[in-house]
């Protein structure tokens, strides 16, 4: 007897996500290039157009899993990979809503607030995995500052918005919850060595110091910016240090990981050089942003390769319809 040949979309693994999340980063950082140095506006906005449609396409593939057997998402979510790659494909919803924001305000306004509410949903549901799930799945690790902390990510759509008050709220929010994980987590490095597959999760540590340090420019709160622009220089150099050790495992899906917090890095270094914050901004955000530019497309190419190849969904434990 045959075995009936699997349909498309039948296993699409969350974790096509993270790349995505992270090339709608690196679009949003060409585009704040543009006040710094002499590139057009129009290669951010190329970028970003590129990348929405390469998140829609993400977002029906997954839905149509999803269509199928709705049970599935809560089975992803009992996974590291899953609820990683679930958190970046709520979170780029907000980048979306950012890109349009200069170009098409009464969209932008819309794709937020659809974004807050997917946000709010996800973080229901991985509580709820977290009450009724094993122990082990209860641990902290860096993808919490995706699910609780990335409401920051939705502050610099707001500011451009003009939801400035929401912004301060989700910045003072965000901050505090942020300042618990990583101190969590600290004491979890100094008592134990972290497993070498899961070391690119680190990298993830050095997003929310970018995002808050950015909203924080926005809102005109230069000093909380510039605290925060030094606690992502200096998280950034430790990983930059660390890096032999974190990649020690090569490649692998998780690596997506690398993505985002590199483009956060880039823009908030940006930001602060346009905002006149110092010379030296500027030059540590054209590094970042060369940085960036070199190592998310490879990333996002070899995770969807992996994606069509069939493989990527069986390495993430990804559910199945």
């Amino acid at each position: 007897m045959l075995t009936p040949r699997p349909k498309y979309a039948d296993q699409t693994p969350p974790a096509i996500f993270p790349p995505v999340f992270g090339a709608f980063g690196l679009g949003l950082a060409w585009r704040q290039a543009a006040g710094v140095f002499a590139v057009p506006v129009a290669v951010g906005d190329l970028i970003l157009g590129a990348v929405t449609l390469w998140f829609l396409f993400c977002v029906v593939s997954y839905g149509l899993k999803v269509a199928r057997r709705p049970g599935v998402v809560a089975e992803d979510l009992r996974v590291l990979p899953g609820r990683a790659g679930l958190s970046a494909m709520v979170l780029s919803v907000y980048l979306m809503a950012a890109g349009l924001a200069p170009l098409a305000p009464a969209l932008g306004h819309l794709v937020l607030w659809l974004g807050l509410a997917a946000h709010v949903a996800l973080v229901v549901l991985v509580v709820r995995g977290f009450l009724t799930g094993p122990a082990e799945q209860r641990a902290v690790t860096p993808v919490w500052h995706l699910q609780f902390v990335g409401f920051i990510v939705a502050g610099p759509t707001a500011v451009a918005l003009g939801y400035d008050g929401l912004a301060t709220v989700v910045l003072y929010g965000t901050g505090a919850m942020a300042a618990v994980i990583w101190a969590v987590s600290l004491g979890q490095l100094v008592r134990r060595d972290v497993p070498v597959p899961l070391r690119p999760l680190l990298a993830i540590h050095l997003a929310p110091a970018c995002l808050l340090g950015t909203v924080a420019a926005l809102l005109g709160h230069a000093g909380v910016a510039l605290g925060f622009a030094g606690l992502a220089i200096a998280l950034f150099a430790a990983l930059l240090v660390r890096a032999p050790w974190i990649v020690k495992g090569g490649f692998s899906p998780l690596w997506g990981a690398f993505t985002f917090p590199l483009a956060a890095f880039a823009n908030l270094m940006l930001i602060l050089a346009a905002t006149g914050q110092g010379s030296l901004f500027r030059v540590i955000g054209g590094g970042g942003l060369v940085l960036a530019t070199l190592a998310i497309p490879p990333i996002a190419v070899k995770v969807m390769q992996a994606w069509a190849r069939g493989g990527l969904g069986q390495k993430t434990n990804a559910a199945r319809v």
